[in-house]
C-alpha cells in the first residue's frame, strides 16, 4: 500500500477485542522489523484485525492504512499533524488555540472550539477511545504504528465514527527475549529528538515494557511586537512523553496487560498569522500577546482475556485525564493594525486562557470468535462516561486597558477587568454513552463471504454552565460566574454494515459494502439560555437551543491485488457517500448567539489507489492518490460572521455598543446577511491529494545502507461551508522528503539524515477564521525545512 510504508497490522479500537490487541503491536514491530531488513522479494501476508476478527488485510472488505513506525521516524513524523499527505484523503488542520480538526474524505469537524461537540474521525490510543481533540496534540509515544481506517466505522466504533478511525498502537511487553533501543537527533532550530525504549522479561509469563522520548525545538516563527520580547518564538516545542505496561501471561488461556501513557508539552502558541499582517515573511508575525500552550494528558488501560475455548472473553478498562490551558493572540495583529482592520472599534482581542479538565473512563466487555470455520462472529457492550470542565477568557476593548491576565473563577461580578471581558464561560458537561454490538462473517462458498453488522448507541449530555458577553455579569452578588443546570439532551441511534467479498483468485479481492456512521446532537448554551434570534424573535433560521445528529450511508465497492509474486500490490477503492444534518458553526443574527446548526444534505464521491512494488531486491516504489468531490444539495440560508459583522457596520451599528443601543434593527440586518450554501463545496475535502516515494536497499560495506525520498502533494480546498471567496481558499502545496541511513552490520549501531520539506515551502496547512472574538483570519503554516541528524542502537 502506497502510505503505508510496510503494512497494515490489526486495528484494535476499544471495542477491539483484547485477544488480539498485544498481538497486533507485537506484530507490527515485527512487520516494520522484516519490511527494513529485506528490500525485494514477496510483500508479506498481513493480519487485520480491524473489524474484531483476524483476516489478512488482502481480504478485509474495508478500506485500511496503517503508517509504521519505521515510516515516521523517516518522514520526521511527531505527532498527528504530520500524517498529512501519507494517508488518502486524510487531513490534519489545525484550528484556533492549537485544536486538531481531523476529517477523513471530507468527513470530521466544522465545530472548532467547542469541545461539548464529537468529532467526525475518533481517535485512539492503542484502542482507547480519546475523549477531547485537544488530547490529539500528544505525540506519538513508543508507537508500533498508526493505523487509519476509511469511512464510516459505526458498527465497531459507534458515534463520533462519521469519516472514519484513527488507532495510535504502542509496542507491547514481549517475554521471550531482553531487547531494547535508543536514539538521539540533533538538528537546526537546535532540534533535540531522542527515546529509548527497553523490554524485560521477569519470568517466562511476565515482561515489562518501559519507553521514553524528548522532543524541543526552537520556534519555527516569531511575533515581532511582545512587549520586552520582540523576537517571542512560536510553534516551538518542549515536550516529554513516556509509557510503562506490564504483560501477564499465567496460563496459555489467561493474559492480563496493564499499560500507562503520560505525555507533557509546554510552548509556546502556535504561529497563526493574520492574512491582514503586512510583514510579507510568513514565519514573522506582526502579534503583541504571548501565546501559551500547555497540555497534560495521562491514560491508564487494562486488557483481561480468557480463551473460552472457540471463543475469547475480553475486558477492556481506560481511564484518562486531560489538562490543557491555551492562549492565543486572537486578532493576530498589533494594536494600531487591529483598530484598522476592525474600523475603528477596537484595539486588541486576545484569548487569555482556555482551560480544560476532562476526566474519563470506559469499559468493554465481549466474546469473540476465533478464526476456524467458515463463521467469524463478535458480541459486545461499551459503556463510556466523561465529564469536561472548560473556563474561557477573551478580552476585547478599546479603551487602552492592556492585554490583561485571566481572571480567578471566584472573581467578584463588581471587578472591573470583568468589563473588559468580551467572552468568559466556566462549564462542567457530562457524557454518558453506552452501546450494544454484534458482527458476523459467513463464508458463503470458498470465495464469497457476506458480512452483516448492528450496533445501537445512545448518548446523554448533561451538566452546569454560565457565561457572559460583552463585559456584562448576569450576576449581581458573589462570583461573575456561577455555572447552574443546563438544558440536557440525548440520542439514539442504530448504525450497521452489510458487505459482500469475492475472492476472484488467491491473490486478487473484490468487495462492496454499506455502511452508516453518526455523531450525536448537543446544546447550544446561548440559545438555550435565550440568547439567539430564535429564541427572542421566533425566527427559524436562527440557532436552535439544540442541534440534531449527523449521519452518514456509504456505499463502496473496492479491489485488493498482488501480482507478479506478490512483489506489486494494488488496491483501489470508490465510494459515495449520502449526508444528512451536517454539524456546522454558525453566526446569529444576535451578537453572541452564535452556535452549531445543521445543513440538511450533502454528497460526497470520490476514489483512491495506494500501490506498494518491490520491483527488486533493492528497488522499492510507494504511491497513493485521492480524488474527491462533495457538495451541499439542499438549500439552506446560513450566516456568515464575517458577513453579519460587515452588515452590522455598513448599516451604521458597528461594534458591541453600536449592536445593542440599535438593538432590533441590528438584529435584522444581520439576519437579512444570511447566504444559501446550496451547491458549496464541503471544508476539507482536496479534490487532489497524493504521495509518491522511492527507496533503495543494500549491502555497502560492513553495513546496510538505505536511501529514500518522498513526494507529498495536498491539494486546494475550502475552509469552511460558506466558500468565501479569498476567505476560505486554501491553497495547494507540494513537499518533497529525503532520507538516509547506515546500519553497521551485527552491531546494533546506525545512523541517519532526514531533511523534511526540502525546498523550505511555506505550505498553508489551513485557513482559520475564528468564529467567535474578532472574526480574524489567519493562516498556519507546515514546519519548514528541517534537517535532522541521529545516531541508534538496539539489541
Amino acid at each position: 500500500m502506497g502510505a503505508t510504508g510496510v503494512s497494515v497490522l490489526a486495528l484494535l479500537a476499544a471495542t477491539c477485542p483484547a485477544s488480539a490487541r498485544a498481538e497486533a503491536a507485537d506484530a507490527a514491530a515485527d512487520t516494520a522489523a522484516a519490511a527494513a531488513e529485506g528490500g525485494g522479494g514477496p510483500i508479506g501476508e498481513i493480519v487485520v484485525s480491524a473489524e474484531r476478527t483476524n483476516v489478512t488485510l488482502q481480504k478485509a472488505s474495508l478500506s485500511v492504512t496503517a503508517v509504521t513506525d519505521d515510516t515516521l521516524n523517516k518522514a520526521n513524523i511527531t505527532e498527528v499533524t504530520g500524517l498529512n499527505g501519507s494517508v488518502p484523503g486524510l487531513v490534519v488542520a489545525k484550528s484556533g488555540g492549537g485544536e486538531r480538526m481531523i476529517s477523513i474524505r471530507g468527513i470530521g469537524s466544522e465545530t472548532p472550539e467547542n469541545p461539548s461537540t464529537q468529532p467526525g474521525v475518533s481517535f485512539h490510543v492503542d484502542g482507547v477511545y480519546i475523549f477531547n481533540s485537544i488530547a490529539a496534540n500528544a505525540a506519538f509515544i513508543d508507537v508500533a504504528q498508526v493505523e487509519v481506517l476509511r469511512g464510516p466505522q459505526g458498527t465497531m466504533y459507534g458515534q463520533g465514527s462519521t469519516g472514519g478511525t484513527i488507532n495510535v498502537v504502542s509496542k507491547q511487553p514481549d517475554a521471550s527475549a531482553l531487547s531494547g533501543s535508543a536514539n538521539f537527533g540533533y538538528g537546526n532550530y537546535n532540534m533535540l529528538k531522542a527515546d529509548a525504549a527497553i523490554n524485560v522479561p521477569i519470568t517466562d509469563t511476565l515482561a515489562i515494557r518501559a519507553a521514553g522520548q524528548r522532543l524541543r525545538h526552537d520556534g519555527y516563527a516569531k511575533a515581532t511586537d511582545v512587549a520586552g520580547q520582540p523576537g517571542y518564538e512560536l510553534d516551538d516545542a518542549d515536550e516529554w512523553g513516556g509509557k510503562l505496561a506490564v504483560k501477564w501471561t499465567p496460563t496459555d488461556r489467561v493474559s492480563v496487560l496493564l499499560s500507562t501513557i503520560q505525555y507533557k508539552g509546554d510552548q509556546n502558541a502556535t504561529a497563526q498569522k493574520n492574512v491582514l499582517d503586512p510583514n510579507p515573511d510568513p514565519r514573522e508575525l506582526t502579534q503583541d500577546f504571548p501565546g501559551k500552550t500547555y497540555i497534560r494528558t495521562q491514560l491508564y488501560y487494562g486488557v483481561v482475556k480468557f480463551d473460552l475455548g472457540g471463543a475469547t472473553f475480553s475486558s477492556i478498562t481506560g481511564y484518562q485525564k486531560l489538562h490543557s490551558d491555551l492562549s492565543w493572540d486572537g486578532d493576530g495583529l498589533n494594536p494600531a493594525l487591529f483598530l484598522q482592520a476592525s474600523g475603528g472599534f477596537y484595539n486588541y482581542d486576545h484569548i487569555a486562557t482556555w482551560q480544560q479538565n476532562t476526566a474519563s473512563w470506559t469499559q468493554e466487555y465481549n466474546i469473540a470468535s476465533d478464526n476456524e470455520g467458515p463463521f467469524r462472529w463478535i458480541v459486545g457492550g461499551v459503556y463510556l462516561r466523561s465529564k469536561n470542565k472548560n473556563y474561557i477568557n477573551e478580552y476585547r476593548d478599546n479603551k487602552g486597558d492592556g492585554l490583561n491576565p485571566p481572571l480567578a473563577t471566584g472573581t467578584l461580578f463588581s471587578d472591573p477587568l470583568v468589563k473588559a471581558i468580551t467572552y468568559a464561560e466556566l462549564s462542567a458537561i457530562t457524557r454518558e454513552a453506552y452501546a450494544g454490538y454484534a458482527q458476523g462473517s459467513l463464508e458463503l462458498t470458498n470465495a464469497l463471504t457476506v458480512t452483516a453488522g448492528i450496533r445501537y448507541n445512545h448518548d446523554k449530555y448533561s451538566g452546569v454552565s454560565d457565561s457572559m458577553s460583552g463585559g456584562t455579569s448576569g450576576q449581581t452578588s458573589g462570583a461573575y460566574l456561577q455555572p447552574a443546570p443546563t438544558l440536557g439532551t440525548s440520542t439514539g441511534r442504530l448504525t450497521g454494515k452489510f458487505a459482500l467479498d469475492y475472492q476472484l483468485t488467491p491473490s486478487n479481492m473484490v468487495y462492496a459494502s454499506y455502511t452508516r456512521g453518526f455523531k450525536p446532537g448537543g446544546i447550544n448554551s446561548a440559545a438555550a439560555s435565550g440568547n439567539s434570534s430564535y429564541t427572542i424573535f421566533g425566527m427559524e433560521t436562527g440557532v436552535k437551543p439544540t442541534y440534531k445528529p449527523e449521519t452518514l450511508d456509504s456505499i463502496e465497492i473496492g479491489s485488493k491485488n498482488r501480482f507478479f509474486g506478490d512483489t506489486l500490490q494494488i488496491n483501489a477503492s470508490a465510494f459515495y457517500y449520502f449526508y444528512k444534518d451536517l454539524q456546522f458553526l454558525e453566526e446569529d443574527a444576535v451578537l453572541f448567539g452564535e452556535g452549531i446548526s445543521n445543513a440538511p444534505k450533502a454528497e460526497v464521491y470520490g476514489a483512491e489507489l495506494e500501490m506498494d512494488w518491490h520491483a527488486t531486491q533493492h528497488l522499492r516504489f510507494e504511491g497513493s492518490l485521492s480524488l474527491l468531490h462533495g457538495k451541499f444539495t439542499e438549500d439552506y440560508l446560513a450566516l456568515n460572521a464575517t458577513a453579519a459583522d460587515a452588515a452590522q457596520v455598513a448599516a451604521g451599528y458597528g461594534g458591541v455598543g453600536g449592536f445593542f443601543a440599535n438593538f432590533g434593527n441590528a438584529v435584522y440586518v444581520r439576519e437579512a446577511a444570511r447566504e444559501n450554501i446550496n451547491g458549496n463545496k464541503i471544508p476539507k475535502m482536496p479534490s487532489v491529494q497524493g504521495s509518491a516515494a522511492l527507496s533503495w536497499t543494500g549491502d555497502i560495506g560492513p553495513g546496510e545502507f538505505t536511501a529514500r525520498a518522498q513526494y507529498i502533494y495536498r491539494g486546494k480546498f475550502q475552509s469552511r461551508v460558506f466558500n468565501t471567496p479569498g476567505q476560505d481558499d486554501t491553497p495547494d502545496y507540494s513537499q518533497v522528503n529525503l532520507f538516509a541511513s547506515y546500519a553497521f552490520a551485527d552491531t546494533g549501531f546506525s545512523v541517519s539524515a532526514t531533511v523534511t520539506n526540502l525546498f523550505d515551502t511555506n505550505g498553508i496547512n489551513s485557513r482559520f477564521t475564528d468564529p467567535y472574538g474578532s472574526g480574524q483570519i489567519s493562516d498556519t503554516y507546515i514546519p519548514p525545512r528541517q534537517a535532522l541528524f541521529s545516531v541508534g542502537y538496539k539489541f
